[in-house]
């Protein structure tokens, strides 16, 4: 081996990088890449995930905004997230990515300060929290920069393991944030954060809490972040201009992955942001007809039900489809993606129909709420369930099916479209019933399994991946 074929370092640039050349790939430099990188898109994640942990309960701790408001309020990280991803997507052969994940990084800090300062008192006018909404979006676009990036480091032969365990990880910061907001707004010992809130829950006492918690406890790790990616990450030197990487778009196979990709982690991104609320709409304090009047003093219309909290379970979605992700990735590896985008495509037509007749819930009795409310959970976790799996066999596909320069384009645009996932759910789950939403589900499943088994899957076909 020679001197010349040896990768040189400056700062920030590498050069002679090759990964499929193994007696010069940089193992360590590629997983130490992974990991920081991973980790500060798992903060990117909790950023733009922050308002649906804190939307279902804005009116319990004092706002009075209407159901409508508080879908939008959910949704518009999911509209921002989308447009920003099309920008991210073309950073990382511009800034490579050492500039792009610490300037990412760092930019997280304004939209979770100023949830953090606007939940201490309800008295924000409603054009503000959505501007905040609007900014936690920057951890949305983040995806669509960091994945390609990541991708540079990596031979093909391990691109869907790396992949899969930085978007698997990274997604854990949906549940991180939904897990640990419950737990962090009760905890009165981060209470000199700033002023505490009365929750007004319907038929509970008042309860005291400290919602800028949930926000304020994740900035010291956002600052650890910024720190790590300036000191320690390097770029690959893959040049090409906007005009270069919008070449993509000649290749049919890009608007096929595209099709895909919505039809995995658009419904995860999507239901992650909207579970809270469509559980609370339909088997908690939102539905009219279960519950009666606002605040403590509400009254549960149907005798012996127990009224679920959202909040104790709308971690579990982002959790199985993130772990998903992680698991699953190795085995496309070994077995290839399209084989298992099939799969995932099959499970979520049967776990969307399964879960459809539980969008209607049966207020004749206790019984018959709690049954489709089980029904409607089960089939939830199953939905997250197919949809990681997707997420993991799509990213495997698209290293193998374009070149290097053009998959990490692919990868950014698919992310970015898949991303406005949470705005479109919020959208039809406001304009159109909840039933018709999911049969729209099923059509577009059914449509991804038809694409993937003739496209990518089949003997014979075109693109076998």
């Amino acid at each position: 081996m020679s001197s010349a074929d040896v990768p040189v370092r400056s700062k920030e640039w590498l050069s002679s990088w090759d990964p499929e050349n193994e007696t010069t790939w940089d193992s360590r430099l590629a997983w130490q890449t992974l990991w920081i990188t991973t980790f500060t898109l798992t903060m990117c994640f909790v950023a733009w995930f922050l308002p649906s942990a804190l939307v279902p309960k804005l009116n319990a701790i004092g706002y009075s905004w209407t159901k409508e408001q508080l879908y939008w309020l959910a949704a518009i990280p999911g509209l921002s997230g989308g447009l920003m991803r099309l920008v991210w997507m073309v950073l990382p052969p511009l800034l490579g990515t050492r500039k792009m994940v610490t300037l990412t990084t760092l930019l997280l800090i304004f939209p979770i300060l100023g949830w953090g300062v606007r939940v201490q008192s309800p008295t924000a006018p409603y054009w503000e929290l959505l501007t905040l909404a609007f900014m936690a979006g920057i951890g949305g676009g983040a995806f669509s920069g960091f994945m390609p990036s990541t991708s540079y480091f990596f031979p093909r032969r391990l691109q869907g393991t790396a992949l899969g365990l930085q978007a698997g990880i990274g997604n854990f910061g949906v549940s991180l944030v939904q897990l640990l907001t419950p737990w962090l707004v009760g905890f009165g010992m981060l209470g000199f954060l700033g002023v505490s809130q009365q929750m007004k829950v319907p038929g509970k006492p008042d309860v005291t809490v400290w919602y800028q918690n949930a926000a304020f406890f994740y900035i010291p790790f956002i600052i650890v972040g910024v720190i790590l990616a300036w000191t320690m990450l390097r770029s690959v030197p893959i040049k090409a201009n906007i005009r270069q990487q919008f070449d993509i778009f000649a290749n049919q196979d890009t608007w096929w992955m595209t099709v895909l990709y919505i039809m995995t982690f658009g419904t995860f991104s999507g239901l992650s942001a909207q579970f809270g609320l469509l559980m609370s709409n339909l088997y908690g304090a939102g539905n009219p007809a279960i519950v009666q009047g606002t605040g403590s003093t509400a009254q549960v219309l149907v005798a012996g039900y127990a009224l679920p909290d959202p909040v104790a379970f709308v971690f579990l979605g982002p959790l199985i489809g993130a772990g998903a992700r992680v698991l699953f990735s190795p085995l496309t590896d070994r077995m290839g993606g399209a084989r298992w985008t099939l799969v995932s495509g099959l499970g979520l037509i049967a776990s969307i129909a399964w879960t459809i007749p539980a969008l209607t819930p049966d207020t004749s009795s206790a019984a018959a709420l709690q049954g489709g409310f089980n029904q409607f959970l089960w089939g939830m976790l199953a939905i997250f369930l197919f949809a990681g799996i997707g997420n993991a066999s799509t990213f495997k596909q698209m290293p193998m099916i374009f070149e290097r320069r053009q998959a990490g384009g692919v990868i950014g645009w698919t992310s970015a479209i898949a991303a406005f996932g949470p705005f479109l759910f919020g959208v039809g789950l406001t304009i159109m019933p909840a039933t018709t939403f999911y049969w729209i589900g099923v059509a577009w499943a059914a449509l991804s399994v038809a694409i993937t088994w003739w496209r990518y899957a089949r003997p014979g076909a075109p693109k076998r991946s």
